[in-house]
């Protein structure tokens, strides 16, 4: 797509000189957890039982304490920060740094063919650049690609444009001149963001989403801010507005002091099921640290509860904007402090006790039913393995007490890939045994024969302090796994370096996806060892749930902190506490 400047404008007139803004630049521990290596299938019942007696509940009472440091630290409720528990924020970056040799090696970036230019260019000067340019790409896209990539001056990309037009009897193509537009926003230079918006409104009827979003960015800091609305309701007549749409148009509404539109725009977004941005949340907190109204309060209120049900957690920044508008409350007399959580539950700056991470018996059983019903029955368990096989299990668990803990014995096995697997496997299920836990290890057949890295008398011996069920070489694991544990009740454990995200996915609704995160999160243990042949400690596993939560007389909520990398499925160490003054 091209647009000819000639008829709407003087070139001189429409790209005004500015001034030149340059050009910028573009514990020496492993933590182990248990991962499925190998396929699944075969189709005789291979499983062996052992005779146990009635639960024991001190046993359960180990798993809990779960040996997690080393053993001066026992019994202490400080927090950890050297074994930081699976589903800590950095936990998995921690990780990873710890095991460098899993990491893909990176690719070094391809160097750019031509040094961007730091200054405007004539045309002979932008003649030459391109003499000098060896890519195989268009030279005009690539050049303002590179500018949009190391964000140049708005003068440097002019005298592109202007050259471009020189050549081309005025014409310059769509894509130029929207990311022209784009270093405009970029730079806030509102004045040459109206004079490309008029010249789109122009020439066409209609504007793609990229250019309208980009106009609804420049615009809303100006005084035609509410013609940003109008391109938002352009968008809507050919999709659902981005939360990125939404949150330019909150903050100008609220930048402009509108607050209805501000919120009715807040609840269009809920309305279409889009999280939103946690920018557009805080510029409702920020906002209301000059308003005195209590229907103002309650809706912040209310957002608070909407992170809680979302299980979303705000960045430290938001969290500070929380608290500001806490303690600007009149009459209030709230007062915050950043603070962490010991291991107890136990609010280190209130002392209050934080909700507890293991389920009632009624969110227990409807996650059980949902699990069986929607990942073990109505999953894609069978293309890993049979019917007939999932059958022979359930009856197998069917017919066994309880179990305290559920191993995923390839997973464990593998801890060190230097040492032999059954003797790894052995090592743990020995440790749980003497613990006079119930231990149900679920396998392959292959383990069973006898190898250099599987061998019969050590299986032998698994076989003997725990119950076994080893399936088809080609079967998947995770189902068994999750059958059984949520079968033997709301105490088993089980070990899996898996996150089990997949079956979490097959999950109907985020209500239940919530609940099983949270069971999740109270259930797996998980292995920390600094070498083979060391003793097996148990990482240990969190007392209280990391979500937002209320008394009426205090807040607590977990937020993340700037500098540490959370992933999808880690929860933050961080909390902003905060409780009324007596």
């Amino acid at each position: 797509m091209t647009f000819c400047f000639t008829g709407i404008r003087s070139f001189p007139k429409l790209w005004k000189n500015n001034p030149y803004l340059g050009v910028g630049p573009g514990h020496t521990y492993n933590s182990f957890f248990l991962q499925d290596c190998y396929g699944l299938r075969n189709q005789q019942k291979l499983f062996s039982l052992k005779t146990v007696s009635p639960q024991n509940t001190k046993a359960i009472n180990l798993i809990a304490k779960a040996r997690y440091r080393r053993k001066e630290d026992e019994g202490s409720n400080k927090v950890s920060s050297e074994f930081p528990h699976l589903f800590a924020a950095g936990a998995a970056k921690k990780r990873s740094q710890m095991n460098p040799q899993s990491q893909d090696l990176a690719l070094s970036p391809e160097r750019n063919i031509i040094q961007l230019p730091r200054k405007p260019l004539n045309s002979e000067q932008w003649d030459k650049l391109k003499e000098d340019f060896k890519g195989k790409a268009n030279f005009e896209n690539w050049i303002i690609a590179q500018m949009t990539d190391y964000n140049s001056s708005i003068d440097v990309a002019k005298s592109l444009l202007a050259w471009v037009a020189a050549k081309n009897n005025g014409i310059v193509s769509y894509n130029l001149l929207v990311k022209y537009l784009y270093l405009c926003v970029f730079h806030k230079q509102t004045s040459e963001v109206f004079d490309v918006y008029e010249i789109l409104k122009a020439r066409y009827k209609s504007l793609e989403t990229s250019a309208s979003t980009l106009l609804i960015r420049g615009l809303i800091h100006s005084d035609r801010w509410r013609e940003a609305l109008l391109l938002l309701e352009d968008i809507k007549k050919v999709m659902t507005p981005s939360k990125k749409n939404y949150d330019d148009c909150i903050q100008g509404a609220l930048l402009h002091q509108d607050v209805d539109i501000a919120w009715n725009l807040f609840q269009e977004l809920l309305g279409h099921d889009i999280i939103p941005m946690m920018g557009t949340l805080k510029a409702f907190f920020d906002f209301g640290k000059d308003i005195k109204d209590d229907q103002y309060s309650k809706k912040l209120l209310d957002i608070l509860l909407y992170l809680r049900n979302n299980q979303l957690y705000p960045g430290e920044s938001f969290a500070h904007s929380i608290k500001t508008w806490f303690e600007s409350v009149p009459g209030e007399q709230w007062k915050g402090q950043f603070t962490t959580i010991q291991n107890n539950g136990q609010c280190l700056g209130c002392g209050k006790t934080i909700e507890s991470i293991h389920l009632s018996p009624e969110e227990y059983e409807l996650l059980k039913r949902k699990v069986l019903s929607d990942v073990i029955d109505g999953g894609d368990q069978y293309k890993k393995t049979t019917p007939q096989e999932l059958k022979r299990f359930q009856n197998f668990v069917k017919h066994c007490p309880p179990f305290d803990v559920v191993i995923d014995g390839l997973n464990v096995a593998k801890m060190f890939p230097k040492a032999r697997e059954s003797q790894v496997l052995l090592k743990v299920v020995s440790q749980l045994a003497k613990a006079n836990l119930r231990v149900l290890v679920l396998g392959r057949k292959h383990m069973t024969v006898q190898c250099a890295r599987w061998r019969k008398d050590e299986m032998e011996k698994v076989q003997k302090q725990a119950s076994c069920f080893f399936a088809d070489n080609i079967s998947e694991d995770d189902p068994f796994l999750l059958y059984a544990t949520l079968h033997s009740g709301n105490h088993c454990k089980f070990i899996t370096k898996d996150l089990l995200r997949d079956h979490k996915a097959c999950l109907p609704d985020a209500k239940t996806q919530r609940l099983f995160f949270k069971w999740q999160q109270g259930h797996q243990l998980a292995i920390i060892n600094k070498f083979p042949g060391s003793k097996i400690t148990f990482q240990h596993i969190p007392s209280y749930d990391t979500v937002v939560q209320t008394t009426g007389d205090s807040w607590h909520i977990p937020y993340d902190e700037d500098l540490v990398e959370r992933y999808s499925y880690e929860v933050p160490t961080k909390w902003l506490c905060l409780h009324r003054k007596t």
